[in-house]
């Protein structure tokens, strides 16, 4: 192990369960690296995840958001559209954002479309399904409430999924947030 590995290990004691909040004061004391480090919460379902009708997957906003801006593009028509430009979408349109798309342009974070507009859209599956990111209606990205999701999204809706052992992995925040704020995110996380 590292030295920097060998300090902030002996500020935890592995035999010994946490409350929140003083689990969430230890993250700030072992966040020792020159950037912003990310915390994430990993919860063990002790699910069986080859079985269908156990499969967790979801949204959940976090009130004081995860520490990153996303870049939300929005396909929609007509008054829709409107909506979106109103709400704080980054870049909004139809068939102008689907012909970047298609010519090799991605610069944003999550992609929210009307359920008319998924027609033309799903032309880009090749495109945007490896990316993760086509509009999903199981994720929420596929709505007529395009106000209330781009909004949302801006402040800080993580989506989760159990992966293939059974376990949830999802951010709640930032290193740099303050211990009350991680805990706060923590409690309202899946």
């Amino acid at each position: 192990m590292s030295k920097r590995l060998n300090e902030t290990s002996k500020l935890v004691n592995k035999t010994k369960l946490y409350p929140l909040e003083e689990a969430m004061v230890l993250v700030k004391q072992t966040a020792k690296a020159k950037f912003d480090e990310t915390v994430e919460l990993h919860i063990r379902l002790g699910i069986d995840p080859k079985q269908s009708d156990q499969s967790i997957r979801g949204t959940v906003t976090l009130p004081n958001g995860i520490g990153k801006s996303r870049k939300v593009a929005v396909v929609a028509q007509g008054e829709k559209l409107k909506e979106a430009e109103a709400s704080g979408a980054d870049v909004a349109g139809f068939a102008d954002i689907i012909e970047k798309i298609s010519k090799g342009w991605l610069d944003f974070d999550v992609l929210v479309a009307t359920p008319d507009t998924m027609k033309d859209l799903s032309k880009l599956g090749k495109v945007l399904g490896p990316k993760g990111l086509m509009p999903n209606p199981k994720s929420g990205t596929v709505t007529f409430d395009i106000a209330r999701t781009v909004k949302e999204l801006k402040l800080g809706r993580v989506e989760y999924k159990n992966d293939s052992y059974g376990i949830i992995h999802c951010a709640i925040g930032k290193a740099s947030f303050t211990p009350e704020k991680l805990a706060e995110n923590a409690k309202n996380a899946p």
